[in-house]
């Protein structure tokens, strides 16, 4: 039976048993109107008021009461390790630069695979190695503001 959700849970609370999980890449997790295959060919029709950018763990609230998770799957990546903290920096402000999706961690940042920016990273000294694992980018400035309320007062933050 196909299922409606137009509220999302963010981050949605761990003791929740969802219904099922969707894995999506972080490609596939910026969505306002979408029809979500579910595992058992169900399908669920989201329909939010604005765009969101889904993070691994937020839950769909459904219009029967029960969850579907959203997962982030893993994907080939570029493991970016600098010398020191002011070269994370200067990294991070290359890859911005060049308007780059990446997730900015204490002491690395991983992006999306791609040759050309892997050769000019260790240009500039850094460490690169791939990476298979989950990805959760940095929401941009021109996407909006870095937080949204869905129904019920839960937050939706952007990492």
């Amino acid at each position: 039976m196909p299922y409606r959700s137009t509220e999302i849970l963010s981050p949605g609370p761990a003791d929740v048993v969802p219904l099922h999980t969707i894995a999506l890449a972080h490609d596939q997790r910026h969505l306002r109107r979408k029809l979500l295959h579910l595992p058992d060919d169900d399908v669920v029709m989201l329909d939010l008021k604005e765009a969101v950018m889904l993070a691994d763990g937020d839950l769909l609230v459904l219009d029967s009461g029960d969850y579907v998770r959203i997962a982030a799957t893993e994907e080939a990546l570029y493991d970016i390790r600098p010398r020191d903290r002011q070269h994370l920096i200067e990294l991070a402000w290359h890859l911005g630069n060049r308007h780059l999706p990446a997730e900015l961690r204490e002491d690395r940042i991983l992006i999306a695979r791609d040759p050309v920016i892997r050769a000019m990273l260790e240009r500039l000294g850094a460490d690169v190695s791939d990476v298979t694992e989950p990805f959760q980018p940095m929401r941009g400035a021109y996407h909006g503001s870095g937080g949204h309320s869905h129904g019920h007062g839960h937050s939706h933050a952007h990492g």
